[in-house]
C-alpha cells in the first residue's frame, strides 16, 4: 500500500449533528425537508428525507452541498452571477447538471478549511436556507467546542 494520507473531512458523527440540528429546525418552521451532507470531496456522507420532503427534492439537497464545496461558496452566492448577462451564466448547466445555483447549501468549515457541506431542499429557497443555516450553525459550535 502506498503511504499517504487521506483528504481531512467531516466524521460520520459530525455529519449526523448537521443533519440533526437541521431536521430540528424543519421540524420548528413545519417543512418536512431533504437534507444531505457530503464529505470535502463532495461525495455523500449521509442524507436524510424526512416523511413528506419530496422525492425530487433529494438530489437536490445533496446537488446543492455538492456545488458549496465545488466553489468554496453558499449556493445563494451564486444567484446574481448566474443570471442571464451575468459573467458567469450558464454555469448551472456544467458538470452534467449537477450544479445547484439557488439558496440551500452551504460549506461546513472547521479551523478554517472547508470539511464538507449541508444542502436542503424541498421547501421555498428561504425555508431551505434558513434550515441549511441551523445545521453549518451546529456544525460551527461542534467544531469550535
Amino acid at each position: 500500500m502506498t503511504p499517504g494520507s487521506v483528504l481531512e473531512t467531516i466524521t460520520s458523527a459530525e455529519a449526523r449533528i448537521v443533519i440533526d440540528a437541521a431536521a430540528a429546525k424543519a421540524t420548528e418552521i413545519g417543512q418536512p425537508m431533504d437534507i444531505a451532507v457530503v464529505d470535502a470531496g463532495g461525495n455523500l456522507k449521509a442524507h436524510m428525507r424526512m416523511d413528506g420532503a419530496n422525492i425530487g427534492s433529494i438530489s437536490i439537497a445533496t446537488n446543492k452541498a455538492y456545488t458549496a464545496i465545488a466553489f468554496q461558496c453558499e449556493t445563494g452566492d451564486l444567484q446574481e452571477v448566474t443570471r442571464p448577462h451575468g459573467p458567469i451564466h450558464g454555469l448551472s448547466d456544467a458538470h452534467g447538471g449537477r450544479l445547484v445555483v439557488f439558496p440551500g447549501g452551504i460549506p461546513l468549515v472547521r479551523d478554517g478549511n472547508i470539511m464538507g457541506a449541508i444542502g436542503v431542499s424541498t421547501g421555498t429557497i428561504e425555508e431551505d436556507q434558513e434550515v441549511a443555516s441551523a445545521g453549518a450553525a451546529a456544525y460551527l459550535e461542534f467544531a469550535i467546542a
